[in-house]
């Protein structure tokens, strides 16, 4: 009979990028998952009284912060395709929380705002998701929101940064130089 020795040691598999230097912050990633779940939590129970889910959130407040938006200004900044904004925009558009009509210069263009009644719903979600922030920002000890603005401006891609400090702002096309800088941590 054969003797089957199963004691070997394996060759270690070769280190990926992350393992050379300091190890993957596990705690940090998970707890922004966990922070996320929560900070969605509280619009998504609001939203199920519409119908409505997380999609629907992300466009009405990009559209209530942005008025006129255009539909590839929205597509833009969602980074999703008309075919994904299709349904959810018609949604808004019937149940009566977004107007959408032609372009002024160009009729092909579809600017999009809210409607009284979606402005409603925009500034209560946005309502409740500011209550949690400034509830962990001060049980984190922050004063204000800088130090978490400086955060999460850092976290975005260095490519998407003049966009998004342009969107924080609420306006899609011009650039505002000292909101830019105070989002970026920069002294002017």
């Amino acid at each position: 009979m054969t003797d089957v020795n199963f004691s070997f040691s394996p060759t270690p598999a070769p280190r990926s990028e992350t393992d050379r230097g300091e190890p993957p912050l596990y705690e940090l990633i998970e707890l922004f998952f966990f922070a996320y779940r929560d900070f969605v939590a509280d619009p998504d129970h609001a939203l199920e009284a519409y119908g409505f889910g997380r999609a629907h959130h992300r466009v009405l407040h990009f559209v209530d912060r942005n008025p006129d938006l255009t539909v590839a200004e929205l597509l833009d900044i969602l980074k999703i395709t008309k075919q994904s904004l299709a349904r959810v925009l018609k949604d808004l558009v019937d149940q009566g929380f977004i107007l959408q009509r032609e372009g002024r210069e160009d009729r092909r263009q579809r600017l999009l705002t809210t409607t009284a009644k979606g402005k409603q719903l925009a500034v209560e979600l946005a309502t409740t998701q500011s209550q949690r922030i400034a509830r962990a920002l001060s049980e984190a000890g922050l004063t204000g929101p800088e130090l978490a603005q400086r955060f999460l401006f850092a976290m975005v891609d260095p490519d998407g940064r003049a966009e998004v400090a342009r969107l924080v702002r609420g306006n899609v096309t011009k650039g505002d130089k000292t909101r830019d800088d105070k989002i970026r941590g920069e002294k002017r």
